[in-house]
């Protein structure tokens, strides 16, 4: 049985931390309202970009003169994972999620027989991924620095990925990422970004019933807008990633605020009852020296 001296040293450590949960959880609220409105607010440019591309994209179809980055190389045997996690950890399952999700992929490929490389983001995902995949490892891109998320970061990872693409490194390229539903819902998800993938326009969508008319050609503008494409799927992940990040992270910190103050009512009982049992050994030794006089 601990003594008096042990539970109270205990429970005061578990208060201790119960403060500093509470305080993870109220800076992870006030980042995911930022971060939550960036992410919706991206939402919409997203899919309105997303529609007219793929309207174009079903216009120019697998002709000659198609990009490489819509028609691909003609073959997938060599595929770039991208795998997008956070910097930090204490945010739940958030990291672990994403890099199983790419790993069942990646274990997928390679019994296939596919040839399989990985680029992380955020360094829960690199730590994760070189222990299993290390051998598939090609490079890491460090966010460590980056307090506000910005197109610019989306179009450094995006210029890297086609300038790899142009070196005929990879033939397909996805990106793993948590997309945000709610505090506690964030779903893993893999996104194909080369060759370019987009959803047809929907019947009644705006974007299926007008009617375009294209200067220079279709061609010339998918293929100037494609490589924005990219770095605007990988921007958008990036917006999903970081309010996903921080709706886990508050989830994760109020669990562990409500556990901590579990441990410390236990603890409280225990201390209170070695206690009493402390006090009651006590008297019956003086009653007993009493009555030995």
């Amino acid at each position: 049985m601990p003594n008096l001296s042990d539970l109270k040293n205990r429970i005061a450590s578990v208060k201790s931390t119960r403060k500093i949960t509470k305080a993870m959880q109220m800076v992870a609220a006030a980042k995911l309202r930022r971060a939550q409105e960036a992410a919706e607010a991206g939402r919409p440019y997203a899919e309105r970009f997303n529609a007219v591309m793929g309207q174009l994209a079903a216009s120019v179809g697998s002709s000659e003169g198609a990009p490489k980055l819509l028609a691909g190389t003609g073959s997938d045997q060599t595929q770039l994972l991208i795998v997008m996690t956070a910097e930090r950890g204490l945010c739940g399952g958030f990291n672990g999620n994403i890099a199983k999700l790419a790993k069942a992929k990646a274990q997928e490929l390679i019994a296939a027989g596919k040839t399989v490389k990985v680029l992380t983001v955020g360094k829960k995902g690199r730590e994760a991924i070189k222990r299993d995949l290390g051998e598939h490892f090609i490079g890491h891109v460090d966010l460590s620095e980056v307090k506000t998320m910005g197109y610019a970061n989306a179009a450094e990872i995006a210029q890297d990925v086609l300038s790899r693409f142009s070196a005929e490194e990879f033939d397909v390229a996805k990106i793993y990422y948590s997309k945000f539903q709610s505090v506690i819902s964030q779903i893993p998800t893999e996104q194909q970004v080369i060759p370019a993938s987009f959803d047809a326009p929907e019947e009644g969508d705006a974007a299926a019933s007008t009617i375009y008319d294209y200067e220079p050609s279709e061609e010339g503008i998918l293929a100037d807008l494609l490589p924005r494409a990219v770095a605007t799927q990988i921007f958008s992940a990036l917006l999903e990633n970081g309010a996903s990040e921080q709706g886990a992270r508050m989830s994760a910190m109020d669990n562990a605020t409500r556990n901590a103050g579990d441990m410390i009512d236990k603890l409280t009982i225990e201390y209170n009852r070695t206690r009493q049992a402390v006090i009651t050994n006590e008297l019956i030794e003086i009653i007993s020296g009493a009555e030995a006089l």
